[in-house]
């Protein structure tokens, strides 16, 4: 399958005939239904987590007592490894089929759920998240390629912007049914739920789903993969080690982190030097898809890091439950829900460029907002804050995703998607190493300026309690009224980490929004021209 050739105006020429079956064009909708599915429990296990750290984190039987940087690990050994993994699963389903490779990832991850949910240990939970990351990078690009195999190109742009619809539909429905798991049963149910969904889903899959792949796949970049997920762990392992510490001048961190960048840079080489590189580093000489790529990365950098505290501020400092907590949550994902399939309209209206820079510029402007929170902020100004963050990532979503997975021939449909969500989750597990890092380490040092009761702790409890807000209280309420004034310490040095740390990430989410203004197409046939040249195939020129 070749994509059609362009006719002078820049657009591609209609095809001759319906490229897809017709019988597979009749139940397509239906396709999506199961594709969206399959995402939703990718989407959904992160969402669940985000309202579960806390109660992981305190001690048995209620959880696991992970520390921060334990929680961190928790959260990016499931990202880590899909990250690393995406383009070759990608791959893998243009080879042997997106359908197979869509089934086996489902089992594997439905495996790997049902492991987590039996941790004895953080280090347990870690490793079973790790396996669950594997399954997810064979879900994820395929659902994206399966439907950019079963809808014709006119409707792929309403058929992603309901795709990307249903990433805020998990991420609606995750932090409730997490809230209504923890009040109900233990801290492993938000991993258990997953199995059933696995269940369903693969049945779904097997009757309604056809298979497709590549006539032509490229052959797997073993050496490729090996480095770049090496070059990740290392990159964030020296980060969060750094932010655990409150250190990143130490040797053993800058070790780590100056040997990550160097297999990275590495990776990179090889992959320029590859005749079957993981990724063709040629994409990337077209700026408006680096930008729609960067804004992907960036804008998730800036999301899962503020994500991370906020559940702290939440249920730590303003002692909401888990269940409140989601419920809280709701207008971010409602948000998402209700403008990310309309973000289209908006691109027909004003362009790509004005869509994604606005969209980014609210994200900013929200993400900064935080600063202006402290413990008795009335609710409904954070419920706002959430409503705005969502409507601002609805409209960077799905205009980005469109632009990407239009660059590549149909069926390279894989190797698009697996791009995109390579950099999405990249983002989001920098955003968390790093953006963690800063609350931890602007945490430890705003409570030893706020009290000396960290001074008269033993040596043992005080690197304990200084590790986060959680380790903070639980020690204080270990050793009673010896704590003195440590309780009311934590609350103004965790809303001065966060502070900090939301400024950090409104200009990372600002940075992305200049980079969207200067490269991004506008509208109309000049914007689609920028957009075509150099492109690999033609880069947004349905927009």
């Amino acid at each position: 399958m070749t994509s059609p050739a362009p006719d002078r105006s820049g657009r591609p020429a209609a095809a001759a005939g319906p490229r897809v079956p017709e019988a597979v064009h009749r139940r397509r909708w239906a396709i999506l239904g199961v594709l969206m599915l399959s995402l939703l429990i990718v989407v959904l296990d992160n969402s669940i987590l985000n309202v579960a750290i806390k109660t992981i984190s305190t001690p048995a039987p209620t959880g696991l007592g992970a520390t921060q940087s334990e929680l961190e690990w928790a959260i990016n050994s499931y990202t880590l490894v899909f990250a690393g993994l995406l383009f070759t699963a990608g791959l893998l389903g243009d080879r042997l089929g997106r359908k197979k490779v869509l089934v086996g990832g489902l089992v594997v991850f439905g495996i790997g759920s049902a492991l987590a949910a039996e941790s004895g240990s953080p280090a347990q939970l870690v490793a079973f998240r790790a396996v669950m990351g594997l399954g997810a990078a064979f879900v994820m690009p395929a659902t994206l390629a399966v439907l950019m195999n079963v809808f014709e190109r006119e409707e792929q742009p309403k058929a992603i912007g309901i795709w990307a619809g249903g990433v805020g539909l998990a991420i609606a429905i995750g932090p409730i049914t997490g809230g209504l798991l923890l009040d109900h049963f233990w801290w492993g149910s938000v991993f258990l739920v997953n199995v059933p969904i696995v269940i369903l889903a693969v049945v779904l899959m097997v009757a309604l789903v056809p298979d497709s792949k590549d006539p032509k796949p490229g052959r797997i970049d073993l050496v490729g993969v090996v480095l770049s997920v090496v070059g990740l762990v290392l990159l964030v392992y020296g980060i969060i080690k750094g932010g655990d510490e409150g250190d990143f001048t130490s040797p053993q961190v800058l070790v780590t982190i100056i040997a990550g960048l160097a297999v990275l840079v590495g990776f990179v080489v090889h992959e320029k030097r590859s005749d079957h590189p993981s990724i063709d580093i040629g994409y990337f000489r077209n700026k408006v898809f680096s930008a729609a790529i960067a804004a992907i990365a960036l804008v998730f950098f800036a999301l899962m890091g503020v994500t991370f505290f906020s559940v702290f501020y939440t249920q730590s400092v303003r002692g909401y439950s888990p269940l409140q907590t989601g419920a809280l949550m709701l207008p971010l994902a409602a948000a998402q829900l209700i403008f990310a399939p309309r973000a289209r309209i908006v691109v027909d209206r004003i362009g790509v460029r004005a869509t994604t820079t606005g969209g980014l510029v609210l994200l900013a402007a929200m993400l900064a907002a935080f600063t202006v929170l402290d413990a008795d902020t009335p609710i409904w100004i954070l419920e706002v804050m959430f409503f705005l963050m969502g409507t601002g990532m609805a409209h960077v979503m799905t205009p980005t995703s469109v632009v990407i997975m239009q660059a590549l021939p149909r069926e390279k449909a894989g190797s698009a998607s697996a791009l995109s969500n390579t950099f999405r989750q990249v983002g989001g597990a920098l955003g968390i190493a790093v953006l963690g890092s800063v609350l931890s380490t602007a945490y430890r040092h705003g409570l030893e300026s706020r009290t000396d009761g960290l001074a008269r702790l033993p040596a043992g409890l005080r690197d304990t309690a200084g590790g986060s807000i959680e380790a903070t209280l639980g020690v204080a309420e270990r050793i009673g009224p010896r704590a003195g004034g440590l309780v009311e310490a934590s609350y103004g040095a965790f809303l001065h980490a966060m502070h900090v740390t939301a400024l950090w990430g409104a200009g990372v989410a600002l940075l992305s929004a200049v980079v969207t203004a200067v490269f991004l197409p506008g509208r109309g046939p000049a914007g689609e021209a920028a957009a075509d040249r150099g492109a690999p195939d033609k880069i947004g020129a349905d927009q």
